[in-house]
């Protein structure tokens, strides 16, 4: 079967002229999976060379043409195709330049989609679905099934092809900016939730639109999984092609599924329910947890996997990195690591984790996301909000605008750059507080990357 899969992929692209546009990530896995079938690769990215030290390095050992220190129209003359990573803006001149050409533009996902051999489950959503791909990576694992989780999180995919076939079970975490070039579904597609998020980059309907095109190529043989709690996510079903199972914590749900009930997780199928484990079980901070726990358990019995053996990977599994991640106690202050909160709804979930005084590090690149319930949460939780980065200024007012006295003193305080930021932190904290990193804005503003 494994040698049906690589048959599959090997020679396709022989001899093609392929542009990847981008250098990150994806960008290396596509460079090196059209080179190992015999594509010329050119690589276009907009930073110069000096620049892409490590991502180039990634990438010594492969021939591919460069054409760095921007995104030249001329990167796609004479090309057979165009690879795009995620993110990257499509009015870019290669971009544009392909389409005027009629040049086939593609990207990871929708390549991986393609020529993957196995069962594919593809989790998207605003926030949660990081955690409930790992989740779910752990339940398939611990059913003995081969399986493979990658996606959003994880390093190469196209490079792991040959690893796959019909029998393994592939979890991959799906961001939004990977759904804009895919034509193409999982054969399990889960909406974990959809709430405002990059809309300096999207329209609310272009968002949405985006989180609802995983559903889009399902076939009536397929499964999608809905939060019926979320009320976006619960509409999607309208729409669906696929069997819909829905999940909630807050009541009960129509259909099959997985529910809260008197404290326990309850699966049900065919109508017929049974029982997963009490939330007490859960090991993980939060109520937006036990969400992401209940979303992992309709996954997993959506792909027929035990209840025992979904409350054995739960009881095991440890908090993903930079999600409430515990990394020091100092001076009687625990300092958690949540740089995963790029939102403001995501910093609240994270700051409710918490019955402990908050020094809370507000900060980055903002997104265009309201800040009014961050803003006053902070003024009844926080022992204090340090705010950095570019968009500082803006917390901070924020912050200042919903305390009832208007006052800042030094309850909020304003720094320049993260290490500042931790470096107050570590003298505003007292003995019992939550040091929480949980910025509610994006790193792009002084780091390449998350």
């Amino acid at each position: 079967m494994q040698m049906e899969a690589n048959l599959r992929t090997i020679g396709m692209y022989a001899g093609k002229r392929v542009t990847v546009v981008g250098l990150g990530v994806e960008g290396q896995d596509l460079a090196r999976f059209f080179a190992s079938q015999g594509a010329q690769v050119t690589v276009s990215d907009a930073k110069s060379a000096s620049s892409l030290g490590q991502q180039l390095d990634a990438i010594a050992d492969i021939d591919v043409a460069l054409s760095l220190g921007g995104n030249r129209a001329g990167a796609v003359e004479g090309a057979d195709l165009v690879a795009v990573s995620q993110g990257a803006p499509l009015d870019l001149p290669p971009i544009v330049r392909a389409r005027e050409r009629g040049i086939p533009i593609t990207s990871r996902t929708q390549l991986f989609l393609e020529l993957c051999p196995g069962k594919v489950v593809g989790i998207t959503g605003s926030s949660g679905k990081t955690t409930t791909t790992s989740l779910v990576g752990a339940i398939v694992a611990g059913s003995d099934r081969p399986s493979l989780v990658g996606g959003n999180i994880g390093g190469p995919l196209l490079s792991r092809l040959p690893e796959i076939d019909p029998n393994t079970w592939v979890v991959l975490e799906v961001s939004h900016s990977q759904l804009v070039l895919t034509d193409r579904s999982p054969h399990v597609a889960c909406i974990t939730n959809v709430t405002p998020n990059h809309l300096d980059r999207f329209s609310w309907a272009e968002y949405v639109a985006l989180k609802r095109k995983l559903l889009a190529y399902q076939s009536p043989v397929d499964t999608a999984i809905l939060n019926f709690d979320n009320p976006v996510s619960r509409d999607f079903s309208r729409e669906a092609v696929a069997e819909v199972l829905y999940f909630s914590i807050e009541g009960e749900i129509p259909g099959d599924g997985a529910l809260v009930r008197d404290g326990r997780i309850i699966w049900r199928r065919a109508g017929e329910e049974h029982d997963v484990m009490s939330v007490a079980e859960i090991p993980l901070r939060g109520r937006h947890n036990v969400e992401n726990v209940v979303c992992a358990s309709a996954l997993a019995g959506a792909c027929n996997i035990e209840p025992a053996v979904i409350a054995a990977a739960v009881r095991e599994f440890s908090a993903v990195p930079h999600r409430l991640e515990l990394v020091a106690t100092l001076q009687g202050a625990a300092y958690y690591n949540d740089s995963i909160a790029t939102a403001p709804e995501r910093t609240l979930a994270g700051m409710r984790s918490f019955h402990e005084p908050l020094v809370l590090l507000l900060g980055g690149r903002e997104k265009h996301l309201p800040l009014d319930e961050l803003a006053a949460e902070t003024v009844t939780r926080c022992r204090a909000v340090v705010c950095f980065g570019e968009a500082g200024e803006l917390l901070a007012r924020a912050c200042v605008a919903a305390h009832p006295h208007g006052m800042c003193g030094p309850f909020i305080r304003r720094v320049d750059t993260l290490p500042e930021a931790v470096s107050l932190a570590q003298q505003l904290a007292q003995a019992g507080d939550v040091v929480l990193l949980s910025p509610a804005c994006t790193s792009f503003d002084a780091y390449d990357n998350f």
